[in-house]
């Protein structure tokens, strides 16, 4: 590849990752703060806004002039749904999930290296609640979504995310390669993920694999629970509804849930069939 057309591709990857840095509590961010959360300087920042803009993936507010997402964004978000209406199919079925545990439950895609949340149900039903930031990008190897998702991926792309740097984000985050191979395997063989403090020092999540029409795995669906309620019995407990919802929306997409993962309700486990999960090895 030309060097010209190398340069070009990293500058479009660093301008469409400032958008990453947009979320609920921050809808808007000026020019200073994006200089401060990129940690790039301040002419090649404004320069990334401005073609942005440009393009219609930001706007400018017209009193403050800090920025915000673009109707280009929605325009590519109707689109998106309305070919492939991912949201529209994982809504009721991560709401009913909710209700059913009594637990914040959420749905997230595979997007490159990361998991891209999709949507996101909490009853609030306890005083205690679990803070989900829906436009946190979710790492692969610190929670169990992530988990559930390279228990399935091909193993070649398990590899590549096991070889490469792994953050830590609480003491709990599994980081040594060799035993988030043993996890991932784990994970294989029962089908349920299920990480402690790995990702949030106050957060205990289990999550099943979702897979589409090409029954290759795609995300996840995950129940977090604070650590404070998250005793064996109450994730044994949501073991089955939430295997069930990843089966239903793999249905729904087309896909063939792998048979060999049954939630085994009163034990508290899932359990494998060793023939089965070998006719699934990528």
């Amino acid at each position: 590849m030309p060097a010209r057309e190398e340069n070009t591709i990293g500058t479009i990857s660093k301008a469409l990752e400032l958008l990453n840095h947009f979320s609920r509590t921050r809808p808007e961010i000026g020019l200073g703060e994006f200089v401060k959360l990129s940690g790039r300087d301040k002419a090649t920042t404004h320069r990334h806004l401005v073609e942005l803009a440009a393009n219609g993936y930001l706007e400018q507010h017209p009193n403050t002039r800090a920025y915000r997402l673009g109707p280009a964004v929605l325009r590519l978000s109707g689109v998106r749904e309305a070919t492939n209406p991912m949201r529209t199919l994982l809504r009721p079925i991560v709401s009913s999930l909710a209700t059913e545990v009594g637990e914040l439950a959420h749905a997230s895609l595979l997007q490159g290296k990361v998991l891209s949340p999709v949507f996101h149900a909490d009853p609030r039903v306890h005083g205690t609640q679990v803070h989900f930031d829906e436009a946190a990008l979710l790492p692969l190897h610190a929670t169990s979504s992530g988990i559930a998702v390279l228990a399935f991926a091909p193993a070649e792309f398990r590899r590549k995310i096991l070889s490469g740097k792994l953050d830590a984000y609480t003491p709990n985050t599994p980081i040594d390669a060799d035993s988030l191979s043993r996890i991932v395997e784990d994970v294989r063989r029962s089908g349920l993920s299920q990480l402690d403090r790995a990702y949030d020092d106050e957060v205990a999540s289990q999550a099943a694999p979702i897979f589409d029409a090409s029954n290759e795995v795609i995300g996840a669906i995950s129940v977090a629970v604070p650590t404070v309620r998250a005793g064996a019995d109450r994730l044994r407990g949501i073991a089955g509804p939430l295997v069930e919802a990843a089966r239903t929306a793999t249905r729904s997409l087309g896909g063939t849930y792998p048979e060999f993962i049954r939630a085994a309700k009163d034990a508290g486990t899932i359990e494998a069939d060793a023939t089965t999960a070998r006719h699934h090895e990528k």
